[in-house]
């Protein structure tokens, strides 16, 4: 699986072929696109089947394996192992399914069909943005040891971001997080999680203005080629693609959950300011 800029031309696209590992710590392409697939693997009806008996973990490296081609299937299974556990989702709880790191909740059962709702509040920060940022600290950190490497992880935040990723890279090997937010403009409980945590890896910069300013600051720095390059920053606001496609999952472990075959269709309706979920 080969990646393309959104920017990119056909001709410099084909010079400039990358991996998932060659864009998992970067963000941002060097001309400032979006890292997005060259192309969309296709799931046959054979492997929906398949899925429907696969714990979340298992499924979450059935889905990963056809984007990160150049990890091994074993290395691969084991970071979804050790991520998507009740351990990590300890607010998982049961549902008519069996326990789920994403369960259903049935709200309504009437004649044009069903109204369900997906948990996926379950991870350390009750974000859904744990259910990626989890997978992505684990990444990180394999793919920095593989190396002998290090990052230098620069984000903003309103709240929920900034809490899943330094939740998700607290101690992790190679891994240090500069995480901006706007001064008193977060929610009482997100900006006790982020400022209280004491590890030596995270840090919190409160900035006099909005996120808007925040953000402007991320991307300043991720157009500086030279100097991200020099100071090895990444990131992990929704321009990084393997945050993106972690997201994939559970759309699929709701569809799975939700159907009993694969002629069945659901509608999802997202509650997101933001397009990484959606897209």
């Amino acid at each position: 699986m080969h990646y393309v800029s959104t920017r990119a031309t056909s001709a410099s696209a084909a010079r400039n072929p990358q991996q998932f590992s060659d864009i998992l710590l970067g963000g941002l392409a060097p001309d400032g696109g979006l890292y997005l697939p060259a192309e969309y693997p296709q799931v046959s009806g054979a492997e929906l089947d398949a899925w429907r008996k696969l714990s979340y973990a298992e499924l979450a490296y059935e889905i990963l394996r056809k984007f990160a081609t150049d990890i091994p299937d074993a290395d691969l299974k084991a970071l979804t192992a050790r991520t998507y556990t009740p351990e990590v989702y300890r607010n998982a709880r049961a549902d008519e399914s069996g326990a789920d790191i994403t369960p259903l909740r049935v709200l309504e059962d009437g004649a044009q069909g069903k109204l369900v709702l997906q948990a996926l509040s379950n991870g350390p920060t009750l974000a859904f943005k744990d259910m990626a940022m989890q997978l992505l600290g684990n990444l990180f950190e394999y793919a920095l040891a593989k190396n002998n490497d290090e990052l230098n992880i620069f984000g903003a935040t309103s709240g929920d971001t900034g809490s899943a990723a330094e939740y998700a890279m607290r101690g992790k090997r190679g891994v240090r997080v500069f995480m901006l937010s706007p001064h008193k403009k977060m929610s009482a409980f997100q900006t006790a999680q982020m400022f209280s945590l004491q590890d030596p890896n995270i840090f919190n910069i409160a900035v006099e203005g909005v996120f808007d300013d925040c953000q402007d600051l991320v991307k300043a720095v991720s157009n500086d080629l030279e100097f991200k390059a020099r100071q090895k920053i990444g990131t992990v606001n929704s321009i990084n693609w393997a945050r993106v496609v972690a997201q994939v999952v559970y759309y699929f472990r709701g569809y799975l959950a939700a159907t009993t075959s694969n002629d069945q269709k659901v509608s999802f309706t997202v509650p997101s300011g933001n397009f990484g979920n959606i897209c």
